[in-house]
């Protein structure tokens, strides 16, 4: 018997058919002798939908009362699963993220898991129970609702799973598993068998959409072993999992396991600032402090006793971090503050660079050929990645995709 954790996004559970068809897969998987927790997400444009309410009332909610809002969603969703479950004679029980509990910081909207109380569900599953938890959602210690941010209830089922020392957590979404890159824009993308949690972790933070970041930061910290499978299509997904469980004899060669890109993206620039011991500092510390993620950092050379420094940070937090941005430079007394939307990043991710020297030369002259300009780069032992103009991104992916022959 396996205890098994399952996720289903909110496109799989998006309307009464839909989760009945979730029903009758958690009732199968019950009949062939497993244990099943479920965590869920609201149903597909439920989240949009409550947003728009939102803004009808202020122009920019409170964080604290868009989560109280937002977990409304998710609570629907787990009534409506639990009862078409019992329906199917297939005891279950819902339970939301703060009667679990799921304790989080004070975060709100971008919250952080701290602890999960697996006692109140272990008990349900040894009375034959299903249990079904709302995902993207918890609690401080102070009582407070708070969510984890778009795509948590990935996190929240692979935290479940590691918890409750789950044998496998499954994410249930509308795609069958992790693609060498994203088939909308390159149709022949392949479906990996199975990925490493570097690799993953890379894509994931990358623009991959597949799983959300912190998913795969749990399930890596805690060795669970997480697989990605379609809801409406049958096979065995994508595997992610140890370096070391992955058998394959091409791990040696130059392998590129994918291509990812975001289009979330924003470039900041303050010129003119003074070279000196600190500065980087007093740049980024007021970002970071606003809770503002910044990717790449590139500072070019002083001259004159002046240097220019840019970062990206996500478009959502592009106005947010301007202005903050503008007070520093007039306390350094910097000649200008730019940004800019319009940018793109693509990254190609593998183990393979680990051993292999000139995966980096033939991605920048396969971009050089298509005229494509590299405005910055960043690299780690299994990831290059680069921002460019947004036209470019499909001709760019696509010729990265043909040039490492990932279509084979």
């Amino acid at each position: 018997m396996a205890l098994i954790v399952q996720k289903f996004g909110g496109t799989s559970v998006g309307n009464v058919e839909r989760i009945q068809n979730v029903a009758n897969q958690i009732a199968k998987s019950v009949r062939e002798g497993n244990q099943i927790v479920v965590a869920v997400s609201a149903m597909s444009g439920e989240t949009n939908r409550l947003t728009a309410l939102a803004k009808e009332m202020q122009s920019r909610p409170s964080k604290r009362e868009m989560d109280v809002l937002l977990t409304t969603g998710e609570q629907v969703t787990i009534a409506l699963l639990s009862m078409a479950l019992q329906e199917r004679d297939c005891p279950a029980v819902s339970y939301t993220g703060w009667q679990v509990p799921i304790t989080t910081n004070n975060v709100h909207s971008k919250a952080r898991i701290e602890k999960i109380d697996g006692e109140k569900i272990l008990n349900q599953i040894s009375l034959g129970n299903v249990v079904v938890v709302a995902g993207f959602q918890g609690m401080t210690i102070d009582g407070d609702i708070t969510t984890l941010g778009r795509g948590g209830s990935d996190t929240t089922a692979v935290a479940l799973a590691a918890a409750l020392n789950a044998d496998e957590c499954q994410i249930y979404t509308d795609v069958d598993g992790v693609y060498t890159t994203d088939p909308r824009v390159v149709p022949e993308a392949k479906r990996l068998d199975k990925v490493t949690y570097d690799e993953m972790l890379e894509l994931a933070s990358l623009g991959a959409k597949v799983l959300q970041i912190r998913s795969v930061e749990f399930a890596s910290k805690y060795k669970v072993p997480l697989r990605v499978l379609s809801s409406m299509k049958e096979g065995g997904g994508t595997l992610i999992t140890t370096e070391d469980n992955i058998k394959d004899s091409n791990m040696e060669k130059p392998l590129i396991s994918g291509i990812a890109f975001s289009r979330d993206e924003a470039k900041l620039m303050i010129l003119g600032v003074p070279d000196k011991p600190g500065v980087a500092y007093q740049i980024l510390g007021p970002i970071s402090d606003a809770n503002i993620e910044i990717d790449m950092i590139i500072q070019n050379q002083g001259v004159d006793g002046n240097t220019d420094f840019t970062f990206t940070v996500s478009r959502n937090d592009r106005e947010t971090a301007f202005e903050i941005l503008e007070s520093i430079a007039a306390k350094l007394g910097a000649r200008e503050v730019l940004s800019d939307d319009s940018i793109v990043k693509i990254s190609m991710v593998g183990v393979g660079m680990k051993s292999h020297s000139g995966i980096a030369s033939t991605m920048f002259k396969t971009l050089a050929d298509k005229d494509i300009n590299i405005q910055m780069i960043g690299t780690t032992e299994i990831k290059i990645s680069v921002v460019i103009d947004e036209p470019c991104l499909e001709l760019a992916v696509q010729s990265l995709h043909e040039a490492f022959e990932l279509d084979k």
